[in-house]
């Protein structure tokens, strides 16, 4: 009897396997491997929900958004009032292409011109976006990042509003400037190059480095566990406002009315314009 039972379960589990292949695998595929929207001037937000697929986000001179998948799953471009969605659903044994894994690529090609808000998510996977150059960046009203795992490479952003929020994974930003950027991270690795703006930034673990060509505005970074490393040009005007619980916070620069105790750190460095905050629970925060 439970032998009888097993080859049963066999036979079901084979065929479901086989038609998965069919329909999704290498077989017959019916799924949509492309979609476009055409953007008009009511558009204020384009958000982008992918993961397990390696996507690069390209922009160039046209009207429309188009995606290109390449492997099996489906991808959908969808106006939904003032807002486009881009999506991808892979589907396979479990939730899960045996066949096609790691094999997916999607290209998102967007207006070079597109100036409003743009949201990304990405479950895992990897994700390329990249504006022209640093002199002709991608220019956005808002540009906001929830990043669960995976890895994603920024580059050649200006934006009056960054939002960055990662939970696991590794994240590369060159030449971003921002208004006001936002950095939280619950896990994993961010570095930012050439980072210019209002920054606020927030780890309660893994490792946050920022480097700036150029201090403009106030800094507050908080870390209840984690490291920050924040690289500062040497003729930096600051005023550093330093607490500690737990952990440490450093600074290379010669510091005017330096005080250190075993809780504070504080001090000014050239005419001591800009206020940076600095708060630590647990772990380490470096200024140098």
């Amino acid at each position: 009897m439970i032998k009888r039972i097993l080859v049963i379960f066999l036979i079901i589990t084979g065929a479901y396997i086989a038609m998965n292949y069919l329909f999704e695998g290498n077989g017959v595929n019916f799924s949509k491997g492309e979609d476009s929207a055409k953007v008009s001037n009511d558009i204020e937000n384009i958000s982008i929900d992918i993961s397990s697929v390696r996507t690069a986000i390209i922009p160039e001179d046209r009207d429309d958004i188009r995606a290109e998948l390449k492997g099996k799953g489906t991808v959908s471009v969808d106006k939904n009032g003032d807002d486009i969605e881009v999506t991808v659903k892979r589907k396979g044994f479990f939730s899960f292409n045996w066949f096609e894994q790691n094999k997916t690529s999607l290209t998102i090609y967007i207006p070079e011109d597109y100036d409003k808000n743009m949201e990304i998510e990405l479950g895992s996977g990897e994700i390329v976006f990249k504006g022209a150059s640093i002199d002709n960046p991608m220019k956005l009203k808002s540009l906001a990042l929830d990043i669960g795992s995976g890895s994603m490479e920024l580059k050649n952003m200006d934006v009056e509003t960054f939002d960055h929020s990662s939970s696991s994974g590794e994240v590369e930003i060159n030449s971003l400037t921002a208004e006001t950027g936002t950095f939280n991270v619950s896990s994993g690795s961010v570095k930012v190059q050439d980072f210019s703006g209002k920054l606020d930034a927030e780890v309660s673990s893994g490792e946050l480095e920022i480097q700036m060509d150029e201090l403009k505005d106030a800094i507050s970074l908080n870390v209840s566990s984690g490291d920050i490393e924040l690289d500062l040009p040497d003729n930096a005007d600051f005023t550093l406002n330093g607490k500690i619980s737990s952990g440490d916070i450093s600074t290379d620069f010669q510091l005017k009315n330096k005080q250190e105790t075993d809780n504070r750190l504080s001090g000014e460095h050239g005419n001591g314009k800009h206020e940076i905050d600095a708060d630590v629970s647990s772990g380490d925060i470096e200024i140098f």
